[in-house]
């Protein structure tokens, strides 16, 4: 499924969306090439958790965390992830645990992947306009899919 947004506010908007729909132990992988929006459309999912905190690129620090919502944000880039690194961060523990992970550049790790999570792929079409390509991988995510679309379909 895709959908465009226009300009920052609108994937911000979407973001915003998802986030209100997410669970603990929901995983989002996001997709793009530097400067697509990943990080834009995690300021949006934070809203939609009710983190209040500033979210920042993770590029410099793999795993940043947001304990202030109505449940926590894992938020992990592993862009930088060197190989022997990812068996060292815990991820199951993420995984597993009482928040949200949305992980970036997870190509990365796809070895240590669930087998069931919700990808966006971002792709910047102009300036200001993206597409967001989701695919659900697994029932929940389907149904957290076509939940977020009937929400975006009543702009």
């Amino acid at each position: 499924m895709k959908y465009i947004t226009n300009n920052y506010l609108e994937t911000v908007a979407c973001g915003q969306k998802l986030g209100k729909l997410l669970q603990p132990q929901d995983l989002i992988l996001l997709d793009g090439d530097l400067g697509a929006g990943k990080t834009t459309l995690t300021q949006g999912i934070a809203r939609g958790l009710d983190i209040t905190r500033p979210v920042k690129s993770s590029t410099f620090t793999l795993i940043r965390e947001y304990q202030t919502g109505r449940i926590p944000l894992y938020h992990m880039d592993m862009y930088r992830l060197e190989n022997s690194s990812a068996d060292e961060l815990g991820l199951n523990e993420y995984f597993n645990g009482d928040g949200v992970v949305i992980i970036e550049w997870s190509q990365f790790i796809a070895e240590q992947l669930p087998s069931t999570y919700l990808r966006i792929k971002i792709t910047r079409q102009t300036a200001l306009q993206r597409q967001l390509e989701f695919q659900a991988l697994g029932q929940h995510y389907q149904h957290l899919l076509n939940s977020l679309f009937q929400d975006l379909d009543k702009k």
